[in-house]
């Protein structure tokens, strides 16, 4: 139990149903459609369009949505990715022919076919209670309307501002500014278009005017994108078999590549065979193993993590585990490897965001849902006629022949965003997730093993001071003690404080045995946990 004396939170209790996101309106927007009748599915696709329009800095209808849904009493979990592709045309040759050997974050090679409509689409149609007509009207208000930006989506916003300013997207900067916290910001352009969607469903977002207008707008960039492409996108969307793995008598799910959910899996094979390391969470032994495992798996994510699709991407080896035995060999409690066993560590681009949400309805289905524009603002291309602000996860794709990861026609990049969903002898009992592009996978690991391991309760678990090893260095969030960070360069690494908060996520637990549900959302973001 925390120490009330002291600043923070309390976990979040309720009877029959939760909803926990980033933001407050979206968590309320999904408690309302749960108390109309819809279920975990259909509170997950509203609150994530709420967050599309309210928190646009980390997610839009412009971006990519993977989804984790396990239907009430059925024993099973269900995934979706909806991740979109690169365009027909795009290719190496292509980008050689055009002069490009690296991508910008702005560029329009950058944009994939949005996903995210495809995806809230096909979900809806296979598990919901509710159609798009419906539950895209509090987005639509918040658009038409306005909204009161809140702190943290203020401060990402004036972060970026100079971006947003170099590709003409002005709309994001009324009066020449990146809003202030209090300040009411209006979509109208977003507004139509969502409207659009309710009335025809995602086929208005991937043909017709609105696909035209953003082909346009990249085409206009030096973009290789078709209307074809866009066409292309509405059937995007596609159900995948879970990846999981045992861990502590619990099963843990995620999605399988191209996301980066196999890290989650990797890191708890690794560290699970370690016996439980003295000094709590935030000891020495603990964070020092958690670090060098995640520098490991990383590497591998680099190597081989690619569109299953087009490569052949080793999952069941990477998950073996005399493999996984191998990699925590390496691991030495008394210094960090100075170097790591080939492939290596590949540098990793800065700065994600994304919005994670999820949902858990009075009949016990459970969603685990995430949705994203990449970087703050994804390209910072902005289709302005339909309000849409388009992603830049191909910034993800390899310029590398031979690379699993390469740039190819109709090739889906690997992805960052993951949903998780933990259960217990065939039911689940938690959806959460960790948002933080590269973060995620650490993040992830880390609230698990606080949770599970280290016994903190659910909202400590994902209140406790993060690490995460990036480019040769560690980034320490500014809560890690002092003493500990000393420890950590005693034993080799290289320390550097992190420049925004580690991530953020939400987590709801299943509390069988005492029939509640407890919630918790991250205080490094605007959001709240809440039900009824």
């Amino acid at each position: 139990m925390r120490d009330f004396h002291l600043p923070g939170r309390s976990p979040v209790y309720a009877n029959e149903a939760m909803a926990a996101t980033s933001m407050p309106a979206a968590t309320l927007v999904a408690l309302d459609v749960l108390r109309a009748g819809g279920n975990a599915l259909d509170a997950a696709v509203a609150a994530a369009a709420v967050l599309a329009v309210i928190e646009p800095q980390s997610t839009g209808i412009g971006g990519d949505c993977f989804c984790l849904y396990a239907p009430a009493k059925s024993g099973e979990v269900v995934a979706l990715n909806g991740s979109g592709r690169a365009p027909a045309a795009a290719s190496l040759e292509q980008f050689e022919r055009l002069g490009i050997s690296a991508l910008d974050v702005t560029s329009p090679h950058t944009v994939t076919v949005p996903g995210a409509i495809s995806a809230w689409e096909t979900l809806l149609r296979a598990h919901g209670r509710k159609g798009l007509d419906e539950l895209l009207q509090p987005a639509i208000r918040y658009a038409e309307e306005g909204f009161p930006v809140h702190p943290r989506v203020a401060y990402d916003w004036e972060e970026v501002a100079e971006k947003l300013r170099s590709t003409g997207a002005h709309a994001f900067l009324p009066n020449g500014r990146a809003p202030a916290p209090g300040d009411r910001f209006r979509q109208p352009a977003l507004a139509n278009t969502l409207r659009a969607i309710a009335r025809d469903g995602a086929k208005a977002f991937y043909e017709g005017p609105i696909a035209a207008e953003m082909v346009a707008t990249l085409r206009a960039r030096g973009g290789l994108h078709t209307e074809e492409d866009f066409a292309a996108g509405l059937h995007a969307a596609e159900f995948v078999r879970p990846i999981h793995t045992s861990w502590r008598g619990y099963e843990v799910w995620e999605c399988p590549p191209n996301g980066s959910g196999l890290l989650v899996l990797m890191l708890l094979g690794i560290l699970g065979g370690f016996e439980t390391p003295p000094g709590g969470p935030l000891g020495l032994t603990r964070v020092h193993r958690h670090i060098e495992a995640a520098r490991l798996v990383y590497r591998d994510r680099d190597a081989f993590l690619a569109d299953p699709a087009q490569v052949e991407v080793p999952v069941a080896r990477l998950l073996d585990p005399a493999y996984l035995a191998g990699l925590r060999r390496l691991i030495s409690d008394e210094r960090a490897a100075s170097a790591l066993p080939p492939p290596g560590e590949a540098e990793l681009p800065r700065h994600r965001d994304t919005v994670y949400l999820c949902v858990v309805d009075r009949d016990g289905n459970a969603c685990s849902f995430i949705n994203s524009l990449f970087h703050s603002f994804g390209s910072g291309i902005l289709a302005e006629r339909s309000g849409v602000m388009l992603h830049n996860r191909g910034f993800s794709f390899r310029l590398e022949r031979g690379h699993p990861n390469a740039i190819a026609p109709r090739k889906r990049p690997m992805h960052t965003i993951i949903p998780g969903v933990l259960t217990e002898k065939g039911q689940v009992v938690m959806p959460f997730g960790v948002m933080g592009g590269h973060y995620q996978p650490m993040g992830q690991s880390w609230f698990l093993t606080n949770f599970l391991e280290f016994g903190l309760d659910l909202q400590e678990a994902l209140d406790l001071p993060r690490v995460l090893p990036l480019q040769g260095r560690v980034e320490i969030e500014r809560g890690i003690p002092g003493e500990l960070a000393s420890g950590l360069a005693r034993l080799g690494h290289e320390l550097a404080i992190a420049d925004r908060p580690l991530g953020g996520g939400q987590a709801i637990f299943i509390d069988r045995a005492r029939g509640c549900l407890i919630g918790a959302s991250d205080p490094r973001k605007d959001g709240m946990a809440a039900g009824y």
